[in-house]
């Protein structure tokens, strides 16, 4: 059995909330993100948003046609859930620092 060096596959990689999937696929010449995410099986292993975005080491792309290079990285990029400025404001509502409040630092102090 042969060895794949770096430069002889391609990875697909997704992640929804619960699991996340890093599928290395043999590289043949002239595949494009769409060959690659079609030979990963991953839309058998998971349900796949109907229209997603997608690109190769976080560079966005447009064109599922586009040709892939030994050694790249398809990423499945999917919806966010929350949006993240939501986020830091539930944080900071649930540790207020403010001008009369200690800040978290003083409570991890505190703990030891």
């Amino acid at each position: 059995m042969e060895t794949l060096t770096k430069g002889e596959k391609v990875w697909v990689a997704y992640a929804t909330e619960n699991q996340q999937f890093h599928i290395e696929l043999q590289f043949s010449q002239g595949m494009s993100i769409a060959d690659a995410i079609a030979q990963s099986g991953l839309a058998e292993q998971v349900k796949l948003p109907e229209s997603f975005s997608f690109g190769i080491f976080g560079n966005k792309c447009k064109d599922m046609n586009q040709l892939l290079q030994a050694g790249d990285r398809v990423e499945i990029y999917r919806a966010l859930t929350i949006n993240p400025k939501d986020i830091r404001r539930n944080r900071a509502k649930a540790n207020p620092v403010g001008r009369y409040c200690r800040g978290n630092r003083y409570r991890q102090l505190l703990s030891k």
